[in-house]
This record gives structure tokens, sequence and C-alpha cells, in this order.
């Protein structure tokens, strides 16, 4: 173990402890601890693996804090793995000098407008466990290339720029669990620009991860997740995300989670699996653009500026067993579908609690323009003006719905409505209580 402290390191925020804690990292036997204090350092601390052998730092049950005063990343972890993560790519000079690098109960502020927290270069195996980063741009930047991170039990904490940002990285293998990651003005877990294969984000609070708590900052749609593969050979597949609450405060173009893709990509975002999380208040809470191959099941998605579910431009992309409503009159709920096809709503209960209906005019479960769309088991519940409104739609069955309305003024409100141009959708066996209307060009027939 080798103490920074023993290499000249002061710890009282004052000195500057750059060149003291580059000695230290040198000259380590491996682990690098850094005992009770501040550490106040100007530059980034360069660590190339392959040089120190197999490194960990560690502050001390979380008592050491590494205040960067330089712009930059706090600590950049540079590798030299330029395979996957087969065993058999794996260079045996980076197994014996490079695997699982560990940064540990270690505490980083940024003390510059351009600090970052850490930077990760063409790592295998890295571990971040009881981390905590705040007052920095991005808390942890994963770039180029890396394999098999793992994220836990760490506090990634009113930062500028995003939480997690994935980079312009080929990355495949990422747990991030067990974590708290709020008020990160670009985003709680950003991807842009990046190749990723099995993401799995469990068991977090992300939450209000936006400019609002960041008053000299310009606001920009953000998200708690956002993935953006629209550029150039950018994709990304295999995603979980599981057991969080994923809240925020409304903001402009903001959501809980957004996955961007551009409508004619050969590789859309695919098998996604979004399950059992707590969703709610942003602009929209699930945004989907261009997608393929989604599930978004079990979960409680309240309270949002527009719709609690968008989804523009997709296919094969699954709603089941969720709860939609909104807790405030101001706030709205909802979902909607536009351009899109081969896709199910079962087993979700929508629900709008207000006597007026949604200041946005918004029907509880829109479809615009799509084909083959079956809406089973559902309760709509007082939506005004409809619970289910549908346009220039083919092939929508809708089967088993309860479509309702249960608030003392009733007059003017309809149960569903179709209309525009289609051909091909059937209601069958359906409960319902209101107006329906059925457009002499909308191609819906009744089937019991």
């Amino acid at each position: 173990m080798s103490s920074v402290k023993n290499f000249g390191a002061e710890g009282d925020g004052v000195r500057d402890d750059t060149e003291a804690v580059e000695h230290a990292i040198r000259e380590t036997d491996g682990l690098v601890r850094f005992p009770r204090g501040v550490y106040r350092i100007s530059r980034t601390i360069e660590i190339p693996l392959g040089v120190h052998g197999p490194l960990g730092l560690d502050g001390t049950s979380g008592t050491a804090t590494v205040r960067m005063t330089g712009p930059g990343p706090a600590f950049r972890l540079v590798g030299r793995h330029a395979g996957t993560g087969d065993p058999g790519s794996l260079k045996p000079q980076v197994w014996q000098s490079e695997r699982m690098p560990v940064i540990q109960h270690l505490v980083v502020e940024g003390a510059h407008p351009e600090a970052d927290g850490f930077e990760l270069v063409e790592t295998m195996q890295a571990l971040f466990e009881g981390v905590l980063i705040r007052h920095v741009r991005h808390g942890i930047r994963l770039y180029r290339r890396n394999r098999n991170v793992l994220i836990s039990h760490s506090h990634i904490y009113h930062n500028t720029g995003a939480g997690i940002f994935l980079d312009r990285v080929n990355l495949h293998q990422i747990n991030i669990s067990n974590c708290h990651i709020s008020y990160n003005a670009r985003g709680g877990i950003r991807m842009e620009g990046s190749e990723v294969r099995n993401l799995q984000v469990t068991g977090n609070d992300i939450e209000y991860n936006n400019a609002k708590s960041h008053p000299d900052l310009a606001s920009e749609p953000t998200a708690e997740i956002w993935i953006d593969t629209s550029a150039e050979k950018a994709s990304v597949n295999e995603v979980t995300i599981s057991s969080n609450t994923i809240q925020a405060t409304e903001s402009v173009g903001g959501c809980n989670i957004r996955i961007l893709e551009k409508p004619d990509a050969s590789r859309p975002p695919g098998l996604i699996a979004i399950t059992g999380n707590v969703i709610g208040s942003q602009e929209n809470n699930v945004h989907l653009t261009g997608c393929y191959g989604v599930t978004l099941s079990g979960n409680c998605i309240y309270s949002c500026g527009k719709r609690n579910v968008w989804v523009e431009d997709s296919r094969l992309v699954t709603l089941s067993g969720n709860s939609f409503r909104r807790h405030t009159e101001r706030y709205h709920t909802g979902i909607r579908f536009e351009r899109s096809r081969d896709c199910t709503i079962t087993g979700c209960t929508v629900h709008d609690a207000t006597e007026a209906g949604q200041a946005s005019g918004a029907s509880l479960v829109e479809l615009d323009a799509c084909t083959r769309i079956t809406i089973s088991a559902c309760q709509l519940i007082d939506g005004v003006p409809y619970g289910l409104d549908a346009r220039d739609c083919k092939q929508v069955l809708v089967n088993a719905c309860t479509i309702t309305d249960t608030r003392s003024v009733r007059a003017a409100r309809g149960a569903l409505r179709f209309s525009g141009r289609g051909e091909g959708s059937v209601l069958s066996a359906n409960s319902i209580d209101g107006a329906v209307e059925l457009g002499p060009d909308a191609g819906v027939r009744h089937a019991g």
C-alpha cells in the first residue's frame, strides 16, 4: 500500500498535491491510498495501466477528497485492450498488468468549469465502488473502447455535464447498479455516438438530471437515461433498465428515458427491456424514435407534460402491465404512437383523474398513421375527448378492453374514435361506456 502522504502530499486543500500524487502512483506497489484530507490537484493524473501493473485507488472509506482545479479529468486511466470480452482476444500483457483497475471510497470534486471526474480509455474490467463525484462536468466518461465496466454504490451528484457519459465508445458489458445519479445538467446516463452492447441499469435512483438545478446553464433537451444512436455507425442493443426510480422536474424537451435513432437506420436500437421502474415528472416520460424491439413492462409511469409514452417511427414495441396516471392537475397522462407498426399494448391501465380532462386536449391512447397495432385487456378510464383515438390507421385490433368514464359530468365525451383513411381494424369483446365514432373511410368493423 502506498499512501500519497508518504510522497509529500499535504491533503490540506491549499497546497498543490499534483506532483506528490503522481509520484505515489509511479512508485506504487498496487494500491494508492488517500488518507483523510482534501488533496488539491491542478492537472489530470494520467495513469498508463500497462506501466504500473494492476492498480487501485482508495479514499479511506470516503474520508479523502481529490479537488480538481484544472480542466480535464482528475484521473485518466489508459489501457491497451483492443479486443472484445472474449477471453481469446485478451492479450497476456493486458491481463497481467491492466485487468480490473479499482477506484473505491474516493470523493472527487471539481473547482474548474471544465474539470471532469474520471476518464477511461481502452480498459478491461474497471470497477468503481463507493465513489462520490460532484461539481465537475462529466462524472465518469468512457471513451474509445472499454470492456466489462462495473459502477456500483456510488453518488454522481450535481455536475454540469453527464453523470455517466458513454462518449463515442465501443463498449460491451457494463453494469450500473445501486447508485444515486442526480442533478447532472446533461443527463444521468448519456450515450452519444457509441456502439454499446449489454448495458444493465438496475436498482438506482436516477433523478432531476437537467439544468434546473444549475441556474447559470442554458437548458437543453436531456434525460435521466439518454440513448442517441443517430450518428454514423452508432448502435445500442441488449439493454436492461429495471427496478430503478427514474424521475425529474419537467424541462423543455426533457424525458426520463429518451432513445433516439434515425428512422431508416439498418441497425436501430433493439433488445431493450424497461421493467419494474417508477418513472415520472418530465415533459415526456419515455420517448422512443426509430426503435425496434423495445419492451416496457410492469412500470408505474406517472405525470408528464405531454405523454407518458411517445413512440415514433418504431416497430415491435410492447407495452405490458404498466400503470399510467397523473398525480396533479397540472400534469398530463397518456400514450401516443406515430407512424409505427407491429406494436402491442396489453394489460395496461391509463387513468385521467380530473373532471375537465387534460389541458393539452389529448386522448388517453392516440394512434396516428400506424399499422398492425394490438390493444388488449386494457383499462382506459376517464379520457377526454376519447379513451382511444386513432387516425389513418390499418389493422388495429382492440380486444377485451374497458373504456369508460366514471366522472360526474359526462356530456360530449366519447369512448373511442377512428378517423381518416384506414382498413382492416377490428373491435371485439370490449366494454365501452360512451360514444363510438367510426369514420366512413376508417375501415373498422365490430366483431361481437
